[in-house]
């Protein structure tokens, strides 16, 4: 079970028509849904060593993925979207709409605007639910149309292959195992599809190139999922970090999201890149100033490397746009920087009293997006509850390191700190820290 829980939360990292995989891996584990057999045994056989294959003559002049026009008529638009200039952008989307009302792209990209606003909360949020799930079916009903009139219509299939994965992404977190099994299989089908144009554009190789990491990553994290995976495409690590760089640098439409996977890839785990996703979650913030996401990328991985001024710096300025209201700018963003400039005003400046009001800004925030069950809101509680230790006010230290044995898991070193302190008193006492906590 903590594999599948562990598991669930790698379904995160993937995007677009490739997470779509991973929902599919979960969902078959699932006992409402048929077995493993009966759901992967249709799974068409997709050979993706071979890469960037254009085709020998392809008609694109009714593409709209293709059409210089269209991209400088969009290229406000696209930065807006990304930016959290949802209004401005879907303006400019819907303008689209109206002049193609039968082509897919004006209905992914509202859906896709859609997405980002879910984004921000870790996609707990579900008041978008509906309108992302309604854009993102006629984007694919209305791509269908076109690809059933040419199977050979390789835009048709990039729209069916982005829009099934992202319809399967938002199922599988909201634990609708069958949807997003179903969608999953149709994203992967038309994946296979679109990928003979990767010649023609580097929005073609977005998709691949996740695929391709993340089937590497996964086969050799989740070693008992293997049994599943011998059903799937193999991926090659390497490739896939170079298709995404090229769309990084050349796309158009995927080129924000390549970017913001590389950077989440480079500071993972497995890559332990953290001075390269830092250098990533700048480059994103310099063009995106106003995306939480990004922002909040940037203080995690400042934090990360101990670049402490750039992580103050950007924190606060989450901070600053959560009370001015700013979209995408809430409670997930707060908790992350309220702790980060708790941390910096102890440990640096040795300011216990602002040290003190950060952290407890952490638990509001924590509170209000009901996320107490580990990570900041722990961390802070734990912080607090050494500041009251240190300046000998026991009861309000007990009451913080309580909060911590309550939640914290068993093994891990804040539980055994909480542990230790409650069983046998304070640790060494901090002068400094006296007249801030003494009278709380």
């Amino acid at each position: 079970m903590a594999n599948f829980y562990q598991f669930r939360r790698a379904l995160r990292f993937v995007s677009a028509g490739i997470f779509s995989f991973f929902s599919l891996t979960t969902a078959s584990a699932q006992a409402p849904l048929p077995s493993p057999a009966d759901t992967v045994r249709a799974m068409p056989e997709v050979a993706l060593d071979d890469v960037l294959v254009a085709p020998a003559a392809v008609d694109t002049k009714e593409w709209l993925l293709l059409n210089a026009d269209i991209q400088t008529e969009l290229d406000g638009a696209v930065h807006n979207l990304y930016n959290f200039k949802f209004d401005q952008a879907e303006r400019q989307f819907r303008s689209l709409r109206r002049r193609y009302p039968n082509h897919p792209m004006p209905y992914f990209l509202l859906g896709l605007s859609t997405w980002w606003k879910i984004m921000p909360s870790n996609t707990h949020n579900q008041q978008y639910d509906k309108t992302f799930f309604a854009y993102m079916d006629t984007a694919t009903t209305k791509a269908q149309k076109l690809y059933d009139a040419d199977n050979n219509n390789y835009e048709a299939s990039f729209f069916l292959s982005a829009a099934y994965g992202f319809d399967a992404r938002l199922h599988a977190e909201r634990h609708d195992w069958r949807k997003a099994t179903v969608s999953s299989k149709r994203a992967l089908t038309y994946l296979q599809k679109s990928r003979e144009a990767n010649g023609l554009s580097p929005e073609f190789v977005f998709g691949e190139g996740l695929f391709n990491y993340y089937a590497v990553w996964i086969a050799e994290e989740y070693r008992w999922l293997r049994p599943v995976l011998w059903f799937f495409p193999k991926g090659n690590r390497n490739t896939g970090l170079a298709q995404l760089e090229d769309v990084a640098q050349h796309g158009f439409y995927t080129a924000a999201e390549a970017r913001f996977f590389r950077m989440r890839i480079l500071g993972s785990t497995r890559e332990n890149n953290t001075a390269g996703a830092l250098s990533a979650a700048r480059d994103l913030t310099r063009d995106f100033p106003d995306n939480s996401c990004f922002q909040r990328a940037r203080a995690q991985n400042a934090f990360a490397e101990g670049e402490l001024t750039e992580c103050e710096r950007t924190s606060r300025d989450i901070l600053a746009k959560i009370n001015k209201g700013l979209p995408g700018y809430e409670g997930f963003s707060g908790r992350a920087a309220a702790y980060y400039l708790g941390y910096v005003e102890q440990h640096r400046y040795h300011n216990f009293a602002a040290a003190q009001d950060f952290y407890q800004r952490c638990l509001v925030f924590s509170e209000s997006v009901g996320q107490t069950k580990g990570g900041y809101y722990l961390f802070a509680a734990a912080g607090l509850g050494r500041l009251a230790a240190q300046a000998s006010n026991r009861p309000l230290a007990q009451r913080y390191f309580q909060v911590v044995l309550e939640q914290a898991e068993r093994k891990s070193d804040l539980y055994q700190e909480a542990h230790r302190y409650l069983k046998k008193g304070a640790p060494a006492r901090n002068p400094a820290a006296v007249e801030v906590m003494a009278s709380n």
